[in-house]
C-alpha cells in the first residue's frame, strides 16, 4: 500500500465521456459525500468550539441546488452517496433529500453520518425513503465522560438512535473518534465489546489535525498499532476480514466468536489515499477534493449565475482529474481553511 507522501503512478488522460470518472493517477471516483448543514446540536471537544457560530441559511445550497447538483453526480458516474454535516439530521427536509437521491439513476448506495441525537424518530422514515446505512457517532459508552466529550449531549438519547436504526433494518456502524487522554482506555475496549452481541461495525478513527477547529489543541490521536494491541490484549488475536484489503476507508477485523466486527480509519499513522474513490461537497456547495488538502473547486457560484449542466459538468470532470494522490501530514502540510464540522467528514 501506498501512503499519503509516497512515489505515485504518472498521471493518466481524463477517461472518456460516458465512463466512469478517473482521476489523473487512474482511481474511479464515485462516491461523493455531501454536507446538508456545518450546524450541529453537540459541542464535541475534538471537532469545535463550544460557542460555535454557523453559516446563514443563504449561503447554504437550497434543495432545488442541491438535488441538481446530485443529478449531475449520478449521471456522471458517482454511485454511493453520504450524507453528513454539521449535524444533517438537522435538515428538516432531510427525508425528501433522501427520497430524490434513492430515484436517481445510477445511484446504488445512500448512508448518513449523524450524532444519532434525532435518529429514534427518524430511521423508520429514512430507511423508507431508501436510506441502506448509518454511521453514528459514539465516543464513549460511559454517559458522563459522553457528556463531558460533547458539551451537551445525553448518551441515552444516541442509544435510543442506534436501536431505532437495528429496527428499522438500517446497516449500523459506530464510530468513535479516539484521542489521547481522552477515551482511549476502557472505552476503546466496552466499544469492541458491543461486536460480540451485535452485528454492527465498531469503528475507531485517528484524530485528525485541523488547524481551524477551535477544538482543544492538546488532544492527540493514538495509533492503530496501539490500538489494535489493546484489543488483543483483552480479546486475543484479530482477525482480518476481507483478506485485509480495505473496506471503504477502513481496515476491518474480527474479535473472536463476534457477530460484527471492528474497523480502523488511520489517515495519520496507516494513510488509505491510493484507494480512495471520494469527493466532498460542503454545505456551502464548494467541491473538496481531499478531505485534509484546501484544494476546492466553486459550484454554488456557477449554479447562482445560470451555469448549465454541460457547464457544471464539466467542472465536475475538471475536479475529478485533477484530484490529489494524497494529503500532506507527513510534511507537515495540514489543512486549514475550515473546520471537520464545516467540510462533512
Amino acid at each position: 500500500m501506498l501512503s499519503a507522501s509516497s512515489s505515485f503512478p504518472a498521471p493518466l488522460e481524463a477517461a472518456p465521456a460516458g465512463s466512469a470518472l478517473r482521476d489523473q493517477f487512474g482511481r474511479t471516483i464515485d462516491y461523493l459525500r455531501v454536507s446538508l448543514t456545518d450546524a450541529c446540536n453537540l459541542r464535541c471537544v475534538y471537532c469545535m468550539p463550544e460557542n460555535a457560530r454557523f453559516l446563514p441559511r443563504h449561503q447554504l445550497l437550497s434543495d432545488d441546488e442541491l438535488l441538481r447538483l446530485l443529478r449531475l453526480f449520478a449521471e456522471l458516474g458517482f454511485r454511493k452517496v453520504r450524507f453528513t454535516g454539521g449535524e444533517p439530521t438537522l435538515r428538516s427536509s432531510l427525508v425528501e433529500i433522501v427520497r430524490a437521491t434513492a430515484a436517481l439513476p445510477g445511484v446504488e448506495n445512500i448512508g448518513l453520518t449523524t450524532n444519532g441525537v434525532l435518529l429514534s424518530s427518524l430511521a423508520e422514515p429514512l430507511q423508507r425513503a431508501g436510506l441502506h446505512s448509518v454511521n453514528i457517532s459514539i465516543d464513549t459508552l460511559v454517559p458522563d465522560r459522553f457528556g463531558r466529550i460533547t458539551r451537551c449531549g445525553r448518551l441515552d438519547d444516541v442509544l435510543a438512535g442506534v436501536e431505532a436504526a437495528g429496527r428499522a433494518g438500517l446497516k449500523v456502524k459506530i464510530n468513535c473518534v479516539v484521542c489521547r487522554g481522552l477515551n482511549d482506555g476502557g472505552d476503546v475496549l466496552a466499544l469492541a465489546r458491543l461486536t460480540l452481541a451485535h452485528d454492527w461495525q465498531v469503528r475507531f478513527i485517528e484524530e485528525m489535525p485541523f488547524r481551524k477547529s477551535g477544538r482543544n489543541e492538546q488532544l492527540q490521536p493514538v495509533p492503530q498499532a496501539e490500538m489494535m494491541a489493546k484489543l488483543e490484549r483483552e480479546f486475543g488475536a484479530l482477525q482480518p476480514l476481507h483478506g485485509g484489503r480495505l473496506e471503504g476507508e477502513a481496515r476491518v477485523y474480527q474479535l473472536s466468536g463476534a457477530r460484527g466486527s471492528v474497523g480502523f480509519i488511520s489517515p495519520v499513522s496507516n494513510p488509505f489515499c491510493g484507494d480512495c474513490n471520494r469527493l466532498r461537497l460542503t454545505a456551502d456547495g464548494e467541491l473538496r477534493m481531499c478531505l485534509l488538502r484546501d484544494d476546492e473547486v466553486q459550484l454554488r457560484m456557477p449554479l447562482r449565475t445560470g451555469a448549465d449542466d454541460d457547464t457544471l459538468r464539466e467542472t465536475i470532470r475538471g475536479a475529478v482529474l485533477h484530484k490529489p494522490w494524497g494529503h500532506g501530514l507527513p510534511d507537515h502540510v495540514h489543512p486549514s481553511n475550515r473546520t471537520m464540522a464545516q467540510i462533512g467528514g
